[in-house]
């Protein structure tokens, strides 16, 4: 494949036209026109459907642009660096992270990172879905538990593990009658709770009292008496330690991991290196500890 071809396409699908693309980086209409000819010719694909409107990428056509466009970037930003002698971190760093994880600390995150690596232009969506790292176009994602995925690498930065708590002014039933509770995500569906005690397995029954979207409201329902609930260490430690909370147990599973992860197919950038050493720096141990002291500093 013609890498000028294919870089002279991806300029035409950037910028949605060639009269547009030719005006944007100062090539001749005809040379981009004659480029994407030939690539359509040695791939033996239609990559524009051309008409007497802006020229309209194919199925092929997007799906060449989706794979190619971000590869010829990562080169363009590479020889750019190596130019300036050296491989400091700069362009566009788009993350994927969980909702609650935004809420508490992303905020705090981005604005440390952006001060340290003025060039990176940081773009964080917060979603609690899955996103096709490739296909929508994210450099980093943080993920909780992600399930084995050979498309992806990365590090883990953070532990937690969950428990139930409660306010002081909520008694624990020793009947196993069912406690009030607020309740998030799967909860919704529950009737128990899955605990660890020291005669092994246990169950704590619950009544939904509230059902709420964040786990940040959550807790904040708990500390006010309204229920029993189901939350991370990281977010209750410190309620925990001056007494607006009580442990009642921890949660019967599998330890709460956070993953930065990033598409194994992609060379690792100094943009996404640069913001994995900085979630390590932040955290150091990846301890829950560190996710509550950074959560209040």
């Amino acid at each position: 494949m013609d890498l000028l071809a294919l870089t002279d396409f991806n300029l035409v699908a950037r910028h949605g036209g060639f009269g547009k693309a030719a005006r944007a980086t100062g090539r001749p209409k005809a040379t981009l026109s004659r480029r994407v000819a030939e690539l359509e010719a040695s791939l033996g694909l239609r990559l524009f459907e051309r008409g007497s409107r802006a020229p309209k990428l194919t199925e092929e056509g997007k799906a060449l642009h989706e794979r190619t466009g971000p590869l010829l970037t990562e080169i363009d930003e590479t020889a750019a660096a190596i130019a300036s002698g050296g491989d400091r971190p700069r362009g566009n760093l788009r993350i994927s992270a969980p909702l609650n994880f935004s809420q508490i600390a992303m905020g705090k995150l981005a604005a440390g990172f952006a001060l340290r690596y003025p060039e990176v232009r940081l773009d964080v969506t917060a979603e609690n879905r899955a996103v096709d790292m490739i296909e929508e176009g994210y450099d980093l994602a943080i993920r909780v538990n992600p399930p084995a995925d050979l498309s992806l690498v990365g590090r883990v930065f953070l532990h937690d593990r969950i428990v139930i708590v409660a306010s002081p002014k909520v008694v624990r039933p020793r009947d196993g009658s069912p406690a009030p509770a607020v309740v998030w995500g799967p909860d919704r569906e529950l009737a128990g709770w899955s605990v660890k005690s020291k005669a092994g397995p246990a169950r704590i029954a619950f009544t939904p009292a509230l059902s709420l979207s964040s786990l940040s409201m959550v807790r904040d329902a708990a500390v006010m008496g309204a229920g029993a609930a189901r939350l991370p260490v990281s977010l209750v430690s410190h309620d925990l330690a001056d007494g607006r909370l009580v442990h009642w147990a921890d949660v019967d599973g599998p330890e709460t991991v956070l993953w930065a992860l990033y598409p194994s197919r992609r060379l690792l950038n100094a943009r996404v290196a640069a913001f994995i050493d900085y979630l390590k720096e932040a955290f150091p141990t990846g301890a829950p500890e560190e996710l509550a002291a950074f959560i209040r500093s």
